[in-house]
């Protein structure tokens, strides 16, 4: 087997061990080889060589934006995507039960299956687990330019930052339609586009998401009282946010929403140029990701895998 890995050295670092134990591999693959990434964006074009010149498996070592640029290099090709999580949020990792350990992670990609699962689209940009615009693209964009700046990451920066973003954000006035059917006006707290079930570091949005339904859930939460809204965070983590009367979550293929002031958004918590029209669609079984075995008895996968280890649309 072909393995590649790529390495965000500045993500990959944050997990001691994490350069080393990638540069040793797996027992288990004979031709395998790491590269570094250089820039933004250099991701793709890495794994876009790497898949070109054969690779079985295409490794992303680093958060969910290396995953993310990772797997654009990746489509249309026959190569798998596998991850390595070193990033502060890990929310596609975390779904599909990769460990955070490097060297656990490394084992349990060499036992993976090969799974096919759906892509979000967002304005012409990839994202594989959830986009949003509200208060996480805000709190994104937030962080983004904390980190640009030398700040330190990880889950306790991003928590300071959410406070911090809290007391002045301002809900956007919003159109939103579904499947070309009739729209509706609402100012949620977050409108969340989710392939996957969760943001990261176990907060879940989405909770029973299937990565291969061919379907995206358009999940808000409400605009209300702050103090309500605090009160309703800890459910993230330990569930039962999709009983509340804030939550509202429906099943959709292309989502148009529109603004008269610019809305912030995100793509796998990467933000994107705010904008007044955000157009969202799914492409259906696009990418064959390595996913262990827990994936698919969590629920996450639905289709039957295929001699190939591959799920075809129907």
């Amino acid at each position: 087997m072909k393995v590649r890995a790529i390495l965000n050295p500045r993500a990959g670092v944050r997990v001691p061990g994490t350069r080393e134990a990638i540069e040793r591999g797996h027992a288990a693959w004979r031709d395998y080889a790491v590269v570094l990434t250089r820039e933004p964006g250099h991701a793709t074009a890495l794994a876009h060589e790497a898949a070109g010149a054969g690779a079985d498996v295409v490794i992303a070592v680093g958060g969910d934006g290396t995953v993310n640029e990772v797997a654009q290099g990746l489509l249309g090709s026959r190569a798998a995507l596998g991850i390595v999580p070193a990033g502060s949020g890990n929310g596609l990792a975390r779904a599909l039960c990769l460990p955070l350990r490097p060297e656990r992670a490394l084992a349990a990609l060499a036992a993976a299956q090969r799974r096919a699962m759906d892509v979000g689209v967002l304005n012409g940009r990839l994202f594989l687990n959830v986009a949003g615009i509200g208060f996480d693209a805000a709190v994104g964009h937030a962080f983004h330019e904390h980190g640009r700046r030398g700040g330190r990451r990880g889950f306790l920066g991003y928590a300071r930052l959410s406070l911090r973003e809290l007391r002045a954000y301002v809900p956007p006035r919003l159109r939103v339609e579904v499947d070309g059917g009739e729209g509706f006006d609402t100012s949620p707290f977050v409108l969340t586009f989710a392939n996957g079930p969760q943001y990261g570091s176990g907060a879940v949005i989405n909770p029973g998401a299937r990565l291969d339904d061919g379907r995206l859930e358009v999940v808000s939460f409400e605009s209300g009282p702050l103090l309500d809204t605090l009160i309703a965070a800890p459910r993230l983590f330990v569930g039962g946010l999709e009983r509340l009367r804030r939550y509202r979550r429906v099943s959709a293929t292309r989502v148009v929403v529109t603004s008269l002031a610019p809305m912030p958004v995100h793509a796998d918590g990467d933000p994107e140029a705010p904008s007044t029209r955000v157009e969202v669609g799914l492409r259906p079984l696009a990418l064959t990701v390595l996913a262990p075995a827990e994936a698919a008895q969590h629920g996450l996968f639905e289709r039957p895998r295929h001699e190939d280890g591959e799920a075809r649309p129907e």
